[in-house]
C-alpha cells in the first residue's frame, strides 16, 4: 500500500518522539532509536521534518537505486556523532539500571548495542560482531571504569564506520503485529532495569517517609526527656525498679519449660544436644541486638528467650558432661 505524505507528517506531529512516522514508513530501527531516546533527544525529531518527503518516496519505491553490490556507503560525520552519543547514553543507562552486573560485561555490551542501533538506521548497517568486539576490547583496556564510556563508545563507532555497508534490497518486512511485538520487547529490555531501580529507590523513599512521624514524635518529646534526665541527676526523681522481661519461663513446670525451650529454638522434642547447640548459635546471630537496631526491643526479648531456652536444654547436659 502506498504511503501518503500527509499521514507521515501527521504521525510525525502526534507521535514523532516515539517514532510513529518511522513505523508507518517501515523504518523500524529508526523507530526504536527514537523510542529509546525520545526522538533523538528532541533534536532528531525536528530534523526529521525535512527528510520525511524523501523517506515517503523511498517507501513507495520512487527513485530507489538498484543493487549496489559491494558498494560502501559514504562516511557520514552526523551518523558517527550519533553513534558516539547514543553509545555513551546506553552505557550510562546500563551503569544506572544494572549495578549488579559486572561493569566489564554491562558497559561494552550496552555501548555496542547503542552504536549498532544507530548504524542500522535507514538503508545502512554494520557488522555487529566487529562493533561489539571493539567495545569489549576498549572496555578491557580502561578496566571498565565509568568514565571509559566515552572511549569505548568512540572505539565501537569507529569500528562501525569501518565495517559499514548497505542493507540488502528487496527484503520483505514482517507484518505490522510482529514488528510492534519486536519493538515492544526491545523497549521492555531497555526500560525494565531502570524501572526496577526506580521502584527500589521509591521503596526507600517510602520507608523514610514512614519513619518521619516517629522522628517528629521523638523530637517533640526531647525536652521532656531532658527535664526527666536532669531531675534524675539532681535526685528529684528516680526510675522504677527495672522488671525482667516477661517470657513466662519461670512460671512453667519442668516439662512445660522444656517444651517451650524446644519451641523457642525451633526444634522437635527429640532433637539431640548437637541440634540444640547448632540452632542456638544460628538464632543468636539472627536476633543479636547489635544486628537489629531498628527493632531493638523485640531483638532483646528474643535474645533473652534463646538464652533461657538454651540453658534449660543445654545446661544440664553440659553439667552431666563435666
Amino acid at each position: 500500500m502506498a504511503k501518503r505524505l500527509l499521514v507521515a507528517y501527521g504521525l510525525w506531529a502526534l507521535g514523532g518522539p516515539l517514532g510513529l512516522h518511522h513505523i508507518y514508513l517501515g523504518r523500524d530501527s529508526h523507530a526504536l532509536l527514537w523510542m529509546l531516546t525520545l526522538g533523538g533527544f528532541g533534536a532528531g525529531w525536528l530534523w526529521d521534518f525535512w527528510h520525511i518527503p524523501s523517506w515517503v518516496a523511498t517507501a513507495n519505491g520512487v527513485g530507489v537505486a538498484g543493487d549496489r553490490g559491494g558498494t560502501v556507503p559514504a562516511l557520514s560525520p552526523l551518523r558517527l556523532a550519533g553513534q558516539v552519543m547514543v553509545g555513551m547514553y546506553f552505557g550510562l543507562v546500563a551503569a544506572l539500571g544494572l549495578p549488579w552486573v559486572p561493569v566489564l560485561l554491562a558497559q561494552p555490551l550496552a555501548v555496542g548495542l547503542g552504536v549498532q542501533l544507530v548504524s542500522s538506521v535507514g538503508d545502512q548497517t554494520a557488522e555487529a560482531p566487529s562493533v561489539l568486539a571493539a567495545a569489549f576490547l576498549a572496555s578491557l583496556l580502561f578496566q571498565g571504569r565509568l568514565l571509559a564510556v566515552l572511549p569505548v563508545s568512540l572505539a565501537a563507532s569507529v569500528a562501525a564506520q569501518r565495517h559499514r555497508r548497505y542493507k540488502p534490497r528487496g527484503t520483505p518486512l514482517p507484518r505490522l503485529p510482529a514488528r510492534l511485538y519486536h519493538l515492544g520487547l526491545a523497549c521492555l529490555a531497555f526500560a525494565a532495569p531502570l524501572a526496577c531501580r526506580g521502584l527500589c529507590g521509591a521503596a526507600g523513599v517510602v520507608g523514610t517517609l514512614l519513619a518521619l512521624p516517629r522522628a517528629a514524635t521523638e523530637l517533640l518529646l526531647l525536652p521532656l526527656r531532658a527535664i526527666r534526665l536532669l531531675a534524675e541527676t539532681l535526685g528529684l526523681a528516680s526510675d522504677p525498679p527495672a522488671q525482667p522481661p516477661t517470657t513466662g519461663f519461670r512460671a512453667r513446670s519442668w516439662s512445660q519449660r522444656r517444651q517451650w525451650a524446644y519451641e523457642v529454638l525451633g526444634l522437635p522434642a527429640s532433637a539431640s544436644a548437637e541440634d540444640v547447640h547448632r540452632s542456638y548459635r544460628e538464632l543468636v546471630k539472627v536476633w543479636h541486638p547489635d544486628h537489629n537496631r531498628q527493632r531493638a526491643e523485640e531483638a532483646e526479648r528474643r535474645f533473652i528467650e534463646l538464652q533461657e531456652a538454651y540453658e534449660e536444654l543445654g545446661g544440664p547436659r553440659r553439667a552431666a558432661g563435666g
